[in-house]
């Protein structure tokens, strides 16, 4: 069994803690968490033992790994105690505050030798699964542009105090909502490199972006756009997608259905030419434990199997996290 502890109980705090209390593999040793609230719920309904400090929680329960899902302004410190200890190392993202922190943390992730996994949930969504597969498989071509989106009803009115309305703490559009998007053109494309341009755009918020456009460089040299606002309610929810266009076809997908159009007959299998559909539960692999959606638990699932060393810890690491912390600080600066 692998010991974990947990840092911050809020709400991505608490869906790692469910996954993690009915993972067959885990023994949850520790939960740190500053809510009075919070902790009150968790001695009274769970049998998890509790902290506030959790410098004392790593003393007392010694744990293989610890899962950080505290707000970002936190996780350079508390990430890199921990890196100190050996332990190996869940935290949400995005990743830091800055790319130079960031850079940090993966140097001293890959000296020490620890499991390293930031939570971009996206690459464990089997429709994002399968465009990264089409296109390292060179099945539309060389690719010629590309265009990442992500809209959503997170802040819809002039609201102030809470950690989104501030930039110390992670908040703003791009940061918190546009480093999804980011990570997966980093990941299915190649890694950004520069921006020709770009509009952070207030909306309500006075401190932070609500909207960010940018013209983006690959370090392949494509380019494409992106185009991300959280102050969009014509959304439900968040929906991020991503279109590439190649010379043999053209991909369009969001995390729920797949669309590819290919333009000549040599289709890989399972495909033909004209348009192809194919939806994420036709993608996805089972898990043992849903919440929120495949990917959570798919996530925590492979840090897990990570530590226990039968999978190589290559997705989603630190060096892939600082990436996206890069073209953030890239994209910021254009503005």
């Amino acid at each position: 069994m692998i010991k974990v502890g947990l840092i911050g109980a809020g709400k991505m705090g608490i869906s790692h803690l469910s996954i993690l209390g009915a993972h067959p593999d885990v023994e949850v040793v520790g939960v740190c968490e500053t809510s009075k609230l919070v902790l009150s719920a968790l001695e009274k309904y769970s049998s998890f033992s509790c902290y506030t400090d959790y410098q004392l929680m790593l003393e007392e329960e010694k744990p293989d790994a610890v899962f950080v899902a505290t707000p970002t302004k936190f996780h350079f410190d508390f990430v890199k105690e921990l890196l100190a200890r050996n332990i190996h190392v869940f935290v949400e993202k995005p990743f830091c505050l800055s790319s130079e922190q960031g850079l940090e943390l993966a140097s001293l992730a890959s000296k020490k030798n620890v499991v390293n996994q930031v939570g971009y949930h996206n690459k464990f969504i089997g429709t994002f699964k399968e465009v990264k597969k089409l296109v390292e498989n060179g099945a539309i071509g060389e690719i010629n542009h590309f265009l990442g989106e992500a809209y959503g009803p997170v802040v819809t009115k002039k609201k102030e105090g809470t950690w989104r309305s501030n930039p110390t703490e992670g908040g703003g559009c791009l940061m918190d909502y546009a480093s999804h998007v980011i990570d997966l053109i980093n990941d299915i494309l190649s890694p950004v490199t520069a921006c020709k341009g770009s509009i952070l755009k207030s909306v309500y918020s006075k401190k932070v972006e609500d909207a960010v456009y940018a013209i983006l460089e690959l370090s392949n040299k494509t380019t494409g756009v992106l185009s991300v606002n959280w102050s969009d309610e014509t959304y439900r929810k968040m929906s991020t997608s991503i279109t590439i266009n190649g010379n043999k076809g053209k991909i369009i997908s969001d995390a729920n259905e797949l669309k590819v159009y290919f333009k000549e007959n040599q289709c890989p299998t399972g495909y033909s030419k004209g348009w192809n559909v194919k939806y994420v539960t036709d993608l996805t692999e089972p898990v043992n434990f849903y919440l929120r959606g495949e990917e959570y638990s798919a996530q925590v699932d492979y840090f897990i199997k990570a530590v226990k060393g039968t999978v190589p810890n290559n997705v989603n690491n630190f060096q892939s996290a600082w990436l996206t912390d890069r073209a953030i600080s890239i994209i910021r600066n254009q503005n």
